[in-house]
């Protein structure tokens, strides 16, 4: 096994000086003699003409060499680049570069390009030169009540307030249609109106005899919006799209994929660059036929691109593990039609009913899936690790293989509980893999990670499309080891591309932001549990938080609070680390049917051990930090269709429970009303202020309660009720419940009796069942 590569550039150094090291000398800028004073710091303006004609990214290297300073002024250099930065006067590109800002003028034609976490859309100029840099980003006010929310692709005349740096506020001054992308309505056609999927928008609009476009009552449509005469009613649209019919199998998941913008339909191109496609010769390949490789993964897949196998490595109790990938980079080739369009979808985006995949199906579920018994080729990595866990080697090769078995997770956990092996799998092949898979535990252990327990939940249909049940998907230990043997695989992956210096698409995670620190300690504290200050914030304080109230009511509500505490992980070419992992280095490797980023760095791998033609250009590389941007964000615009998908599977399956009554959780506190999450499954909806207790409601922010100033009732963050179902709407996903606390009606309601209130009063009694009260 060779010897893994150097550390990244000046680790080494850095190393040396934190253990106390003697530093490297210093050099002086070419010119400077040993008597000579150092030349002076540049001035605001001369740094701002040095960069408006130095075109692109620099970095801080780039300008002391150009004004020749030395390192003793480096700390002066960086004060001055970050006063730049925050005045606007520089834009920052990537981690560490900055260039002449391009401020964007007032009134600008924006495009919406995806939404944040509150869902208000975020768009970015339409006019942009990329050699600029990344284009800034716009984030959309909430439009005026009663207007359709921004939808993706869709174009506005903004007026801009610039915020600093590349980030810019927008206010609509105008909707723009055009031909190619016209405002959009996204509803259901019902007695000549258009009734929006968005819960956001409260305003129907109406269809003219003329402009229905041929659909019924029930479709799910697409409209335009048409001038509106007159100043009182509905606005006028005109259908120009029947989508399909609601109710009926597989409209929801058709909702979220129009509501979020996500491409559905291949070019021909694409498709038929894919069905040309054929199988993969041993020429240049390593043989990994004999290797007793398997895939283990959920019951419904259809997709399979990654294998394993372990073995024991030697007489110390080491693993010697082999991870093989599905070579998709032999099959989309840079710049063509197949690779356009996965760089355009980013990810796969899974939904209960449906896959949206990123290729082809005759790629996906054809010559990239590691079908057992059929010769597919693969990317793959040999890992050694001793018997603590730790990493001793690794190598990378291209090569040919045999899915020995096709394994579900539920299968291999049986298999290991009842010390068996499923057929088709050598003898001992299910202890070898947990045996490596509890060295490599160890070491995650030792790492000190943040590992959330935050259940996914599953929703089962019928034949038909109908919810049979929404259930909390299950964590297996074997869920877990194909987990660590991916992250092992795509650590090893970022450290190759390091030592071969190339150009790698790093997953990087921000440790969190001071603001959101400070919101959850502060969360934290009204629970009685303290956290360590942010100059020595750790993974492992916050798994010690989760642990702390492992078994007390409040446990899931903390660890969603943790998780919304934490910075939003993205693709990057500039390495800053893996904060939730505690990993100085990490990239994807493991999943290059589903993701672009993998295929990057397949590429990467590729060009970089010479493995083929097939490597990565370098004009592609040149791309990397829009590159990493934009799948950054179609991977946040996946991940909202895919929770939007279950919250209207979730609203269709409750719509039958009106009137029932549930236990839950104040989920969130408001000045408009409380938000509260079902403990049974997980459905989450309003309690709005107008239905609680006639009182007058005072709203504590800090405190995350509401306080009648009458009743002394108080309802808090986390705090256990009983509610009953209001209202649930399968069209946009929305649910609205009544408080059963403090409601001198809710006695015997349907049978059920309310509890009495369990909001704690200003006395301080304990609530139903013995639910001590919290102070504060």
């Amino acid at each position: 096994m060779p010897r893994r590569g150097p550390p990244a550039k000046g680790h080494a150094a850095r190393t040396r000086v934190r253990d106390g090291g003697a530093k490297p000398p210093r050099r002086r800028p070419k010119g400077l003699k040993g008597g000579d004073a150092p030349p002076a710091l540049p001035t605001r303006e001369q740094l701002r003409a040095f960069l408006r004609k130095t075109p692109g990214r620099v970095g801080k290297s780039d300008i002391a060499r150009h004004f020749g300073l030395t390192s003793d002024q480096r700390p002066a250099l960086r004060e001055l680049l970050r006063s730049l930065k925050e005045s606007g006067q520089a834009a920052p590109v990537g981690r560490r570069g900055i260039a002449a800002p391009d401020r964007l003028p007032e009134m600008t034609v924006v495009e919406v390009v995806g939404t944040d976490a509150d869902g208000d859309a975020i768009a970015r100029p339409v006019q942009w030169d990329r050699t600029n840099g990344p284009p800034p980003a716009v984030f959309m006010r909430p439009e005026r009540r009663g207007l359709p929310a921004l939808a993706p692709g869709e174009r506005v005349l903004a007026r801009l307030r610039f915020l600093g740096g590349t980030k810019y506020e927008g206010r609509t001054f105008k909707r723009l249609a055009s031909e190619d992308r016209p405002a959009r309505i996204l509803g259901v056609y019902e007695e000549g109106r258009i009734i929006p999927t968005d819960r956001r928008s409260r305003a129907d609009w109406m269809v003219g005899p003329g402009d229905a476009n041929g659909a019924a009552q029930g479709d799910i449509v697409l409209a335009e919006p048409l001038p509106q005469h007159r100043p009182m009613g509905p606005r006028p649209a005109r259908i120009v799209e029947v989508l399909g019919r609601m109710g009926e199998p597989r409209s929801v998941s058709l909702v979220c994929i129009h509501a979020h913008g996500i491409p559905d339909i291949f070019p021909a191109e694409a498709v038929q660059e894919a069905e040309r496609a054929k199988g993969v010769t041993k020429r240049g390949r390593e043989d990994l036929r004999e290797v007793p490789l398997v895939t283990i993964d959920g019951e419904d897949a259809r997709d399979f691109d990654d294998a394993v196998f372990a073995e024991p490595d030697g007489d110390g109790g080491g693993w010697r593990v082999v991870v093989a990938i599905a070579d998709v980079a032999h099959y989309v080739k840079a710049a063509g039609a197949l690779d356009r369009e996965a760089w355009a979808r980013g990810n796969s985006v899974y939904f209960p009913d449906r896959v949206v995949p990123m290729l082809p199906e005759a790629l996906s579920n054809g010559w990239c899936s590691l079908r057992p018994g059929e010769e597919r080729g693969c990317l793959f990595v040999e890992m050694r690790f001793d018997k603590a866990g730790s990493k001793t080697g690794h190598r990378f090769g291209r090569g040919i293989m045999r899915s020995f078995a096709r394994l579900t997770y539920e299968g291999v956990q049986k298999a290991h509980d009842e010390g068996t092996d499923p057929d088709g799998v050598p003898e001992g092949h299910v202890r070898h893999l947990y045996g490596a898979f509890r060295a490599l535990l160890a070491a995650r252990e030792r790492r000190g990670t943040l590992d959330l327990d935050v259940p996914e939940r599953r929703v089962v249909l019928d034949a038909k499309g109908k919810v049979l049940a929404v259930v909390p998907r299950p964590r297996l230990d074997s869920h877990r080891l194909i987990e660590e043997f991916m992250v092992a695989a795509n650590v090893a992956a970022a450290e190759e591309l390091e030592r071969l210096r190339q150009p790698c698409m790093y997953r990087v995670h921000d440790r969190p932001s001071d603001e959101k620190l400070e919101g959850l300690r502060q969360f934290l504290a009204g629970l009685g549990i303290k956290l360590a200050p942010r100059d020595r914030i750790h993974p492992r304080d916050f798994s010690q938080v989760l642990e702390i109230v492992k078994e007390r009511p409040e446990a899931r509500l903390v660890n969603e609070a943790v998780l919304r505490g934490q910075s939003q992980a993205a693709y990057s070419p500039d390495n800053i680390g893996h904060f939730g992992l505690a990993l100085s280095r990490y990239a994807h490797f493991t999943s290059p049917i589903r993701r672009y980023a993998d295929l990057l760095v397949h590429r990467a791998l590729i060009s970089g051990l010479r493995l083929g033609r097939d490597g990565l250009p370098e004009e592609e590389a040149a791309r990397f930090p829009d590159t990493g941007e934009h799948i950054t964000q179609t991977e946040r615009r996946a991940a909202m269709a895919e929770r939007d998908a279950v919250d209207r599977y979730l609203a269709a399956w409750m719509s039958e429970r009106v009137g029932d009554m549930f236990d839950a959780r104040i989920s969130g506190v408001t000045r408009f009303g409380l938000f509260v999450t079902v403990e049974e499954n997980g459905a989450s909806g309003i309690v709005p202020l107008a239905s609680l207790p006639d009182d007058r409601w005072q709203f504590d922010e800090t405190g995350h309660a509401m306080t009648g100033r009458s009743t002394g009732l108080t309802f808090t963050l986390g705090q256990p009720v009983e509610v009953q179902l209001a209202s649930a709407t399968p069209r946009t996903g929305g649910m609205v419940f009544r408080l059963m606390q403090g409601d001198p009606r809710a006695a015997g309601r349907r049978g059920r009796p309310a509890s009495p209130p369990r909001g704690r009063r200003q006395g301080g009694s304990s609530g139903k069942h013995g639910a001590p009260s919290r102070r504060r």
